[in-house]
Protein backbone atom coordinates (compact mmCIF):
# COMPACT_ATOMS: atom_id res chain seq x y z
CA UNK A 1 0.00 0.00 0.00
CA UNK A 2 1.13 3.42 -0.77
CA UNK A 3 2.32 5.50 2.25
CA UNK A 4 0.32 8.92 2.65
CA UNK A 5 3.46 10.95 3.97
CA UNK A 6 7.29 11.58 3.85
CA UNK A 7 9.45 13.29 5.66
CA UNK A 8 12.36 14.13 3.12
CA UNK A 9 15.24 14.91 6.07
CA UNK A 10 14.80 13.65 9.47
CA UNK A 11 15.20 17.00 10.59
CA UNK A 12 11.86 17.91 8.82
CA UNK A 13 9.36 19.40 11.13
CA UNK A 14 6.85 19.45 7.91
CA UNK A 15 5.83 16.26 5.63
CA UNK A 16 4.55 16.54 1.97
CA UNK A 17 1.06 14.33 0.99
CA UNK A 18 1.89 11.71 -1.82
CA UNK A 19 -1.74 11.29 -1.94
CA UNK A 20 -4.77 13.75 -1.79
CA UNK A 21 -5.71 13.92 2.14
CA UNK A 22 -8.57 14.74 3.39
CA UNK A 23 -10.10 16.75 6.93
CA UNK A 24 -10.46 14.45 9.66
CA UNK A 25 -8.39 11.79 8.49
CA UNK A 26 -6.33 10.12 11.27
CA UNK A 27 -2.85 9.09 9.54
CA UNK A 28 -0.50 6.70 11.66
CA UNK A 29 3.13 8.70 11.03
CA UNK A 30 6.53 7.73 12.72
CA UNK A 31 4.94 6.76 15.54
CA UNK A 32 2.26 9.66 15.98
CA UNK A 33 -1.36 10.15 14.81
CA UNK A 34 -1.44 12.80 12.27
CA UNK A 35 -5.55 14.82 12.44
CA UNK A 36 -5.51 16.08 9.17
CA UNK A 37 -7.06 19.35 9.66
CA UNK A 38 -8.15 20.74 6.36
CA UNK A 39 -7.78 19.26 2.88
CA UNK A 40 -4.34 19.18 1.33
CA UNK A 41 -3.76 18.47 -2.19
CA UNK A 42 -0.91 15.39 -3.31
CA UNK A 43 2.68 17.26 -3.14
CA UNK A 44 1.32 20.14 -0.80
CA UNK A 45 2.83 19.97 2.60
CA UNK A 46 1.06 19.76 6.48
CA UNK A 47 2.69 20.84 9.37
CA UNK A 48 4.11 17.97 11.88
CA UNK A 49 4.50 20.16 14.77
CA UNK A 50 2.28 23.39 16.49
CA UNK A 51 4.08 26.49 14.27
CA UNK A 52 3.45 30.00 16.16
CA UNK A 53 4.27 32.85 14.52
CA UNK A 54 8.05 33.26 13.43
CA UNK A 55 8.57 29.92 14.40
CA UNK A 56 11.39 28.12 11.40
CA UNK A 57 9.81 25.78 9.24
CA UNK A 58 12.39 23.04 8.35
CA UNK A 59 12.44 20.68 4.98
CA UNK A 60 14.80 18.62 3.19
CA UNK A 61 17.10 19.69 6.63
CA UNK A 62 17.31 23.84 5.96
CA UNK A 63 15.27 26.42 6.76
CA UNK A 64 12.92 27.04 3.82
CA UNK A 65 10.36 30.17 5.78
CA UNK A 66 8.95 31.08 8.76
CA UNK A 67 5.21 31.15 10.09
CA UNK A 68 3.40 33.80 9.21
CA UNK A 69 -0.08 32.78 11.67
CA UNK A 70 -0.30 29.88 13.59
CA UNK A 71 -0.41 27.19 11.89
CA UNK A 72 -1.50 23.73 13.64
CA UNK A 73 -0.30 20.14 14.01
CA UNK A 74 -2.01 18.36 10.38
CA UNK A 75 -2.61 21.38 8.86
CA UNK A 76 -2.11 22.79 5.33
CA UNK A 77 1.30 25.31 4.85
CA UNK A 78 0.12 27.59 2.26
CA UNK A 79 0.83 31.30 1.17
CA UNK A 80 -1.45 32.38 3.10
CA UNK A 81 0.78 31.26 6.82
CA UNK A 82 3.97 30.82 5.07
CA UNK A 83 6.71 33.23 4.23
CA UNK A 84 9.93 32.94 2.82
CA UNK A 85 12.79 33.20 4.70
CA UNK A 86 16.49 31.63 4.27
CA UNK A 87 19.62 31.43 6.29
CA UNK A 88 22.25 33.84 5.55
CA UNK A 89 25.54 32.63 4.43
CA UNK A 90 28.93 34.22 4.79
CA UNK A 91 31.43 31.60 4.11
CA UNK A 92 32.29 28.09 4.33
CA UNK A 93 32.01 26.50 8.00
CA UNK A 94 33.21 23.55 7.10
CA UNK A 95 34.44 20.93 4.73
CA UNK A 96 31.85 18.28 3.72
CA UNK A 97 33.36 14.41 3.24
CA UNK A 98 31.99 12.66 0.45
CA UNK A 99 31.44 8.67 0.25
CA UNK A 100 32.64 8.14 -3.26
CA UNK A 101 29.48 5.54 -4.98
CA UNK A 102 30.98 2.34 -6.56
CA UNK A 103 30.79 2.46 -10.20
CA UNK A 104 32.27 -1.22 -10.83
CA UNK A 105 29.03 -1.80 -13.36
CA UNK A 106 29.94 1.51 -15.13
CA UNK A 107 33.59 1.34 -15.40
CA UNK A 108 34.30 0.82 -19.23
CA UNK A 109 30.57 1.37 -20.43
CA UNK A 110 31.10 3.39 -23.35
CA UNK A 111 28.70 5.97 -25.67
CA UNK A 112 28.85 6.44 -29.44
CA UNK A 113 29.85 9.62 -29.96
CA UNK A 114 31.53 12.58 -32.39
CA UNK A 115 35.15 12.81 -31.20
CA UNK A 116 36.86 16.67 -32.02
CA UNK A 117 40.59 17.30 -32.38
CA UNK A 118 40.42 19.19 -28.92
CA UNK A 119 39.26 15.95 -27.04
CA UNK A 120 35.86 16.93 -26.71
CA UNK A 121 33.18 14.26 -27.63
CA UNK A 122 29.89 15.23 -28.96
CA UNK A 123 26.51 13.47 -28.70
CA UNK A 124 25.18 15.32 -32.02
CA UNK A 125 26.83 16.25 -35.20
CA UNK A 126 25.51 20.05 -35.91
CA UNK A 127 26.36 22.53 -38.74
CA UNK A 128 25.06 25.87 -36.84
CA UNK A 129 24.21 28.98 -38.79
CA UNK A 130 23.60 32.21 -36.57
CA UNK A 131 23.81 36.36 -36.99
CA UNK A 132 25.92 38.24 -34.73
CA UNK A 133 23.09 40.95 -34.81
CA UNK A 134 19.90 40.82 -34.73
CA UNK A 135 19.76 42.77 -38.77
CA UNK A 136 20.87 39.03 -40.50
CA UNK A 137 18.00 37.07 -38.60
CA UNK A 138 15.93 37.57 -42.09
CA UNK A 139 18.70 36.09 -44.06
CA UNK A 140 19.13 33.44 -41.24
CA UNK A 141 15.78 32.60 -41.91
CA UNK A 142 16.33 32.07 -45.68
CA UNK A 143 19.06 30.05 -45.46
CA UNK A 144 17.17 28.04 -43.15
CA UNK A 145 14.18 27.73 -45.33
CA UNK A 146 16.36 26.35 -48.00
CA UNK A 147 18.78 24.61 -46.61
CA UNK A 148 16.01 22.40 -44.49
CA UNK A 149 14.21 21.88 -47.69
CA UNK A 150 16.65 20.38 -49.90
CA UNK A 151 19.20 19.00 -47.32
CA UNK A 152 17.27 17.77 -44.66
CA UNK A 153 13.69 17.06 -46.40
CA UNK A 154 11.89 17.60 -43.19
CA UNK A 155 8.30 15.86 -42.43
CA UNK A 156 5.53 17.86 -43.45
CA UNK A 157 3.88 18.01 -39.69
CA UNK A 158 0.41 16.68 -38.91
CA UNK A 159 -1.71 20.11 -38.61
CA UNK A 160 -0.26 21.13 -42.50
CA UNK A 161 -1.71 17.74 -43.37
CA UNK A 162 -4.90 17.79 -41.80
CA UNK A 163 -5.42 21.85 -43.16
CA UNK A 164 -4.51 19.89 -46.74
CA UNK A 165 -6.48 16.87 -46.22
CA UNK A 166 -9.34 19.72 -45.96
CA UNK A 167 -8.41 21.92 -48.54
CA UNK A 168 -8.24 18.40 -50.82
CA UNK A 169 -11.84 17.65 -50.09
CA UNK A 170 -13.11 20.97 -50.22
CA UNK A 171 -12.16 20.62 -53.58
CA UNK A 172 -13.99 17.37 -54.45
CA UNK A 173 -11.18 14.89 -53.39
CA UNK A 174 -10.81 12.08 -50.76
CA UNK A 175 -9.30 13.85 -48.45
CA UNK A 176 -6.46 11.27 -47.99
CA UNK A 177 -3.17 13.00 -47.99
CA UNK A 178 0.16 10.69 -47.32
CA UNK A 179 2.89 11.53 -45.65
CA UNK A 180 5.94 12.40 -47.78
CA UNK A 181 9.05 9.87 -47.68
CA UNK A 182 11.65 10.96 -45.45
CA UNK A 183 14.63 11.55 -47.60
CA UNK A 184 17.83 12.94 -46.30
CA UNK A 185 20.85 13.78 -48.41
CA UNK A 186 22.71 13.70 -45.58
CA UNK A 187 22.77 11.16 -43.02
CA UNK A 188 25.32 11.77 -40.42
CA UNK A 189 24.75 15.81 -39.51
CA UNK A 190 22.08 18.01 -38.76
CA UNK A 191 21.65 21.56 -40.36
CA UNK A 192 20.40 23.99 -37.19
CA UNK A 193 19.93 27.56 -37.04
CA UNK A 194 19.49 30.33 -34.52
CA UNK A 195 18.12 33.93 -34.48
CA UNK A 196 18.18 36.12 -31.35
CA UNK A 197 17.64 39.86 -30.56
CA UNK A 198 20.98 40.74 -29.73
CA UNK A 199 24.28 42.21 -30.95
CA UNK A 200 23.41 45.58 -31.21
CA UNK A 201 21.60 48.46 -28.69
CA UNK A 202 21.56 48.27 -25.53
CA UNK A 203 24.58 48.35 -24.18
CA UNK A 204 28.60 46.91 -25.02
CA UNK A 205 28.13 44.60 -22.09
CA UNK A 206 25.82 43.03 -23.70
CA UNK A 207 27.36 42.50 -26.72
CA UNK A 208 30.75 40.95 -25.37
CA UNK A 209 28.46 38.63 -23.20
CA UNK A 210 26.50 37.64 -26.25
CA UNK A 211 29.92 37.15 -27.94
CA UNK A 212 31.04 34.47 -25.21
CA UNK A 213 27.86 32.32 -25.77
CA UNK A 214 28.11 31.80 -29.42
CA UNK A 215 31.80 31.33 -29.14
CA UNK A 216 30.76 28.39 -26.78
CA UNK A 217 28.37 26.79 -28.85
CA UNK A 218 30.84 26.89 -31.90
CA UNK A 219 33.12 25.19 -29.54
CA UNK A 220 30.51 23.32 -28.11
CA UNK A 221 31.63 19.52 -28.79
CA UNK A 222 28.05 19.07 -30.68
CA UNK A 223 29.20 21.48 -33.19
CA UNK A 224 31.15 20.40 -36.27
CA UNK A 225 31.45 23.64 -37.54
CA UNK A 226 29.51 27.00 -38.37
CA UNK A 227 28.38 29.77 -40.80
CA UNK A 228 28.13 33.36 -39.38
CA UNK A 229 26.61 36.21 -40.77
CA UNK A 230 27.53 39.84 -39.90
CA UNK A 231 26.15 43.12 -41.01
CA UNK A 232 28.90 44.64 -40.16
CA UNK A 233 28.12 48.25 -38.04
CA UNK A 234 26.34 46.34 -35.36
CA UNK A 235 28.40 46.24 -31.70
CA UNK A 236 28.97 42.84 -31.50
CA UNK A 237 31.92 43.11 -34.65
CA UNK A 238 33.55 39.83 -35.93
CA UNK A 239 37.36 40.62 -34.54
CA UNK A 240 34.77 40.30 -30.60
CA UNK A 241 33.37 37.37 -31.56
CA UNK A 242 36.64 35.93 -32.94
CA UNK A 243 38.28 36.98 -29.93
CA UNK A 244 35.75 35.45 -27.32
CA UNK A 245 36.03 32.15 -29.84
CA UNK A 246 39.79 32.45 -29.16
CA UNK A 247 40.10 32.68 -25.28
CA UNK A 248 37.62 29.29 -25.06
CA UNK A 249 39.91 27.44 -27.53
CA UNK A 250 42.73 29.06 -28.81
CA UNK A 251 44.33 26.23 -30.75
CA UNK A 252 40.51 25.08 -32.46
CA UNK A 253 40.55 24.06 -35.56
CA UNK A 254 36.55 23.91 -36.13
CA UNK A 255 35.95 25.58 -39.39
CA UNK A 256 33.80 28.47 -39.09
CA UNK A 257 32.64 30.50 -42.08
CA UNK A 258 32.04 34.05 -41.64
CA UNK A 259 30.14 36.75 -43.97
CA UNK A 260 30.23 40.18 -43.53
CA UNK A 261 26.73 42.07 -45.90
CA UNK A 262 28.09 45.34 -45.75
CA UNK A 263 31.39 44.37 -47.16
CA UNK A 264 30.11 41.64 -49.76
CA UNK A 265 27.65 44.38 -51.40
CA UNK A 266 24.89 42.50 -52.02
CA UNK A 267 21.86 40.20 -50.59
CA UNK A 268 22.52 37.87 -53.58
CA UNK A 269 26.09 37.88 -53.39
CA UNK A 270 26.60 37.13 -49.27
CA UNK A 271 23.64 34.38 -49.97
CA UNK A 272 25.36 33.16 -53.18
CA UNK A 273 28.88 32.47 -51.23
CA UNK A 274 27.05 31.68 -47.78
CA UNK A 275 25.73 28.37 -49.63
CA UNK A 276 28.08 27.31 -51.88
CA UNK A 277 30.74 27.60 -49.55
CA UNK A 278 28.17 26.11 -46.61
CA UNK A 279 27.36 23.46 -48.93
CA UNK A 280 31.23 22.43 -49.24
CA UNK A 281 31.62 22.48 -45.66
CA UNK A 282 28.51 20.63 -44.47
CA UNK A 283 29.91 17.50 -46.98
CA UNK A 284 33.05 17.41 -45.58
CA UNK A 285 31.34 17.05 -41.53
CA UNK A 286 28.90 14.40 -42.83
CA UNK A 287 31.72 12.30 -43.03
CA UNK A 288 32.59 12.03 -39.81
CA UNK A 289 31.13 9.23 -37.71
CA UNK A 290 30.14 8.03 -34.23
CA UNK A 291 32.82 6.06 -32.01
CA UNK A 292 32.64 4.60 -28.70
CA UNK A 293 33.82 7.38 -26.08
CA UNK A 294 34.77 6.86 -22.24
CA UNK A 295 31.62 8.05 -20.05
CA UNK A 296 33.90 10.56 -18.96
CA UNK A 297 33.05 12.90 -21.88
CA UNK A 298 29.89 13.24 -20.83
CA UNK A 299 28.93 16.69 -19.90
CA UNK A 300 25.36 17.11 -18.64
CA UNK A 301 23.44 20.13 -17.35
CA UNK A 302 21.10 20.01 -14.70
CA UNK A 303 17.80 21.71 -15.55
CA UNK A 304 14.29 21.86 -14.00
CA UNK A 305 11.14 23.83 -15.23
CA UNK A 306 7.60 23.20 -14.36
CA UNK A 307 8.47 22.11 -10.88
CA UNK A 308 5.81 20.95 -8.57
CA UNK A 309 5.91 19.28 -4.88
CA UNK A 310 7.37 16.16 -6.50
CA UNK A 311 10.11 17.25 -8.04
CA UNK A 312 12.51 17.43 -4.98
CA UNK A 313 11.37 13.84 -3.83
CA UNK A 314 12.06 12.26 -7.24
CA UNK A 315 13.07 13.44 -10.43
CA UNK A 316 15.36 16.04 -9.07
CA UNK A 317 16.90 13.30 -6.54
CA UNK A 318 17.44 10.60 -9.09
CA UNK A 319 19.51 13.51 -11.38
CA UNK A 320 21.70 13.68 -7.62
CA UNK A 321 22.52 9.88 -7.64
CA UNK A 322 23.43 10.17 -11.01
CA UNK A 323 25.32 13.04 -11.20
CA UNK A 324 27.54 11.36 -8.24
CA UNK A 325 28.14 8.66 -10.35
CA UNK A 326 29.18 10.54 -13.25
CA UNK A 327 31.09 12.66 -11.25
CA UNK A 328 33.16 9.14 -9.67
CA UNK A 329 33.94 8.24 -13.36
CA UNK A 330 35.16 11.51 -14.25
CA UNK A 331 32.62 13.14 -16.31
CA UNK A 332 30.74 16.51 -15.72
CA UNK A 333 27.53 18.20 -14.64
CA UNK A 334 26.49 21.59 -14.16
CA UNK A 335 23.83 22.58 -12.00
CA UNK A 336 22.58 26.31 -11.79
CA UNK A 337 19.45 28.51 -11.85
CA UNK A 338 21.30 30.09 -8.85
CA UNK A 339 18.13 32.05 -8.55
CA UNK A 340 16.85 28.68 -6.95
CA UNK A 341 19.78 28.01 -5.26
CA UNK A 342 18.81 30.58 -2.75
CA UNK A 343 18.75 29.14 0.81
CA UNK A 344 20.88 25.91 0.11
CA UNK A 345 23.80 28.07 0.18
CA UNK A 346 26.07 27.19 3.19
CA UNK A 347 25.85 23.61 2.27
CA UNK A 348 27.23 24.32 -1.59
CA UNK A 349 29.54 26.74 0.15
CA UNK A 350 30.96 24.24 2.31
CA UNK A 351 30.68 21.16 -1.06
CA UNK A 352 33.38 23.89 -3.00
CA UNK A 353 36.66 21.78 -2.94
CA UNK A 354 38.49 25.37 -3.18
CA UNK A 355 37.59 28.49 -0.61
CA UNK A 356 37.92 31.08 -3.76
CA UNK A 357 35.27 28.80 -5.18
CA UNK A 358 33.01 29.15 -2.21
CA UNK A 359 33.45 33.32 -2.53
CA UNK A 360 33.13 33.87 -5.64
CA UNK A 361 29.64 31.42 -5.19
CA UNK A 362 28.25 33.88 -2.60
CA UNK A 363 29.78 36.85 -4.16
CA UNK A 364 27.74 36.03 -7.69
CA UNK A 365 24.62 35.41 -5.41
CA UNK A 366 24.40 38.33 -3.96
CA UNK A 367 25.52 40.28 -7.05
CA UNK A 368 22.34 38.39 -8.89
CA UNK A 369 19.97 38.94 -5.72
CA UNK A 370 20.80 43.00 -5.61
CA UNK A 371 19.94 43.34 -9.25
CA UNK A 372 16.83 41.70 -8.68
CA UNK A 373 16.24 43.59 -5.58
CA UNK A 374 17.28 46.86 -7.69
CA UNK A 375 14.80 45.74 -10.23
CA UNK A 376 11.65 46.07 -7.02
CA UNK A 377 11.52 42.68 -7.05
CA UNK A 378 13.14 39.54 -5.04
CA UNK A 379 14.15 35.97 -5.17
CA UNK A 380 11.06 35.34 -3.02
CA UNK A 381 9.08 36.06 -5.82
CA UNK A 382 10.57 33.17 -8.06
CA UNK A 383 7.69 30.51 -7.19
CA UNK A 384 5.42 30.63 -10.53
CA UNK A 385 1.73 30.46 -10.09
CA UNK A 386 2.22 26.76 -11.17
CA UNK A 387 4.93 26.17 -8.67
CA UNK A 388 2.64 27.41 -5.73
CA UNK A 389 -0.27 25.53 -6.79
CA UNK A 390 1.67 22.25 -6.76
CA UNK A 391 2.79 22.74 -3.32
CA UNK A 392 6.34 24.94 -4.30
CA UNK A 393 5.09 27.83 -1.94
CA UNK A 394 8.51 29.58 -0.78
CA UNK A 395 11.54 30.06 -3.06
CA UNK A 396 13.48 28.46 -0.04
CA UNK A 397 11.41 25.33 -0.39
CA UNK A 398 11.95 25.47 -4.27
CA UNK A 399 15.05 25.76 -4.07
CA UNK A 400 16.59 23.06 -1.48
CA UNK A 401 14.33 20.44 -3.91
CA UNK A 402 16.04 21.86 -6.94
CA UNK A 403 19.52 21.84 -5.46
CA UNK A 404 19.35 17.76 -5.15
CA UNK A 405 20.01 17.53 -8.89
CA UNK A 406 23.50 18.21 -7.89
CA UNK A 407 23.88 15.38 -5.27
CA UNK A 408 26.30 15.27 -2.76
CA UNK A 409 29.89 15.35 -4.58
CA UNK A 410 32.09 17.88 -4.23
CA UNK A 411 32.06 21.06 -6.43
CA UNK A 412 34.71 21.03 -8.43
CA UNK A 413 34.21 24.89 -10.02
CA UNK A 414 31.99 27.98 -10.01
CA UNK A 415 31.39 29.49 -13.53
CA UNK A 416 30.03 32.90 -14.49
CA UNK A 417 27.64 33.15 -17.27
CA UNK A 418 29.17 32.52 -20.50
CA UNK A 419 32.35 30.68 -18.99
CA UNK A 420 32.99 27.50 -20.72
CA UNK A 421 33.13 24.82 -18.13
CA UNK A 422 36.69 23.26 -17.83
CA UNK A 423 36.66 21.23 -14.96
CA UNK A 424 35.26 17.44 -14.63
CA UNK A 425 33.00 16.59 -11.56
CA UNK A 426 30.19 18.84 -10.57
CA UNK A 427 30.16 22.80 -10.97
CA UNK A 428 28.13 25.50 -10.47
CA UNK A 429 27.24 27.56 -13.38
CA UNK A 430 25.35 31.67 -12.75
CA UNK A 431 22.40 31.09 -14.91
CA UNK A 432 18.87 32.49 -14.73
CA UNK A 433 16.14 30.49 -13.37
CA UNK A 434 14.14 30.85 -17.04
CA UNK A 435 13.72 27.36 -18.67
CA UNK A 436 14.69 28.91 -21.87
CA UNK A 437 17.54 31.08 -20.65
CA UNK A 438 19.08 28.55 -18.57
CA UNK A 439 18.97 25.72 -20.97
CA UNK A 440 20.54 28.28 -23.25
CA UNK A 441 23.53 29.39 -20.75
CA UNK A 442 24.50 25.39 -19.58
CA UNK A 443 25.28 24.56 -23.46
CA UNK A 444 26.94 27.35 -24.14
CA UNK A 445 29.12 26.62 -21.53
CA UNK A 446 29.79 22.71 -23.09
CA UNK A 447 26.95 20.67 -22.23
CA UNK A 448 26.63 18.11 -24.90
CA UNK A 449 23.31 17.29 -23.36
CA UNK A 450 20.91 18.40 -20.71
CA UNK A 451 18.53 16.83 -18.08
CA UNK A 452 15.37 18.46 -17.66
CA UNK A 453 13.02 17.54 -14.57
CA UNK A 454 9.25 18.96 -14.61
CA UNK A 455 6.32 18.29 -13.02
CA UNK A 456 4.28 19.95 -14.42
CA UNK A 457 5.27 20.07 -18.39
CA UNK A 458 7.39 22.14 -20.56
CA UNK A 459 8.15 21.98 -24.12
CA UNK A 460 11.28 23.00 -24.19
CA UNK A 461 14.53 22.19 -26.40
CA UNK A 462 17.85 23.38 -27.64
CA UNK A 463 19.24 23.54 -31.12
CA UNK A 464 22.14 21.79 -30.64
CA UNK A 465 22.21 19.54 -27.28
CA UNK A 466 19.70 16.82 -26.73
CA UNK A 467 17.23 17.89 -24.14
CA UNK A 468 15.80 14.74 -22.13
CA UNK A 469 12.57 15.80 -19.95
CA UNK A 470 12.21 13.74 -16.71
CA UNK A 471 8.55 14.14 -15.16
CA UNK A 472 8.28 13.79 -11.22
CA UNK A 473 5.08 11.96 -11.38
CA UNK A 474 3.51 9.21 -13.50
CA UNK A 475 0.27 11.19 -14.30
CA UNK A 476 2.07 13.70 -15.87
CA UNK A 477 4.10 11.20 -18.03
CA UNK A 478 1.11 9.84 -19.05
CA UNK A 479 -0.96 13.13 -19.86
CA UNK A 480 1.97 14.84 -21.87
CA UNK A 481 3.84 11.52 -23.48
CA UNK A 482 4.96 13.87 -26.56
CA UNK A 483 7.20 15.82 -24.61
CA UNK A 484 8.39 13.25 -21.32
CA UNK A 485 11.32 10.93 -21.77
CA UNK A 486 11.79 9.51 -18.44
CA UNK A 487 9.51 9.26 -16.06
CA UNK A 488 10.24 8.74 -12.15
CA UNK A 489 6.92 8.25 -10.80
CA UNK A 490 7.59 5.35 -9.54
CA UNK A 491 9.76 6.16 -6.86
CA UNK A 492 6.35 8.32 -5.22
CA UNK A 493 4.19 4.97 -5.21
CA UNK A 494 7.27 3.09 -3.81
CA UNK A 495 7.74 0.93 -6.72
CA UNK A 496 11.04 1.68 -6.92
CA UNK A 497 13.94 3.63 -5.21
CA UNK A 498 15.93 6.29 -6.09
CA UNK A 499 19.05 4.33 -6.56
CA UNK A 500 17.24 1.98 -9.30
CA UNK A 501 15.91 4.76 -11.15
CA UNK A 502 19.01 6.37 -11.05
CA UNK A 503 20.67 3.16 -13.05
CA UNK A 504 17.75 3.21 -15.45
CA UNK A 505 18.50 6.94 -16.09
CA UNK A 506 22.31 6.66 -17.09
CA UNK A 507 21.16 3.76 -19.47
CA UNK A 508 18.88 6.13 -20.85
CA UNK A 509 21.37 8.88 -21.35
CA UNK A 510 23.84 6.23 -22.84
CA UNK A 511 21.27 5.97 -25.74
CA UNK A 512 20.64 9.18 -26.02
CA UNK A 513 24.27 10.07 -26.23
CA UNK A 514 24.55 7.36 -29.09
CA UNK A 515 22.17 8.73 -31.51
CA UNK A 516 20.17 5.51 -31.03
CA UNK A 517 16.72 7.75 -28.89
CA UNK A 518 15.61 10.41 -30.13
CA UNK A 519 14.52 13.01 -27.52
CA UNK A 520 10.61 14.07 -27.66
CA UNK A 521 11.82 18.06 -28.38
CA UNK A 522 14.19 16.65 -31.00
CA UNK A 523 11.18 15.34 -32.06
CA UNK A 524 8.74 18.22 -31.72
CA UNK A 525 11.67 19.98 -33.39
CA UNK A 526 12.03 22.71 -30.66
CA UNK A 527 15.09 24.86 -30.92
CA UNK A 528 14.81 27.32 -28.30
CA UNK A 529 17.45 29.87 -27.82
CA UNK A 530 17.39 32.74 -24.90
CA UNK A 531 20.19 34.80 -24.19
CA UNK A 532 20.49 36.02 -20.78
CA UNK A 533 20.35 39.91 -21.72
CA UNK A 534 22.09 41.16 -17.96
CA UNK A 535 22.18 45.04 -18.71
CA UNK A 536 20.04 47.80 -18.95
CA UNK A 537 19.31 48.94 -22.49
CA UNK A 538 20.68 52.38 -24.04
Amino acid sequence: MQKKLIKVNPTDNVAVALVNLVAGEQIGFEGQDINIVSDVKAKHKIALVDFQVGDRIIMYGVLVGKASQFIGKGDLLSTQNVKHESDKVTGKTESIGWSVPTVDKWQGRTFMGYHREDGQVGTENVWLFFPLVFCENRNIEILKDIFEKELMKPKENDYQLLLRSLVNKENGGTGVIEQATDSDLFKNIKVKFITHQGGCGGIRQDSYSLAKLLAGYVNNPNVAGATVLSLGCQNLQIQIFKDALNEINPNSTKPVLIYDQQQMGTIDAMLSSVVKDSFEAIKKANLQQREPASLSKLRIGLECGGSDGFSGISANPTLGVMSDTLAALGGTTILSEFPELCGVEQELVNRCVEEEDGKRFLDLMKWYEKTVVDAGSGFDMNPSPGNIKDGLITDAMKSAGAAKKGGTSPITGVFDYGEYISKPGLTLLCTPGNDVECTTAMVGSGANMVLFTTGLGTPTGNPIAPVVKISSNSDLAKKMPDIIDFNTGEIITGDKTIDEMADELLDFIIDVASGTIETKAAVLNQNDFIPWKRGVSL
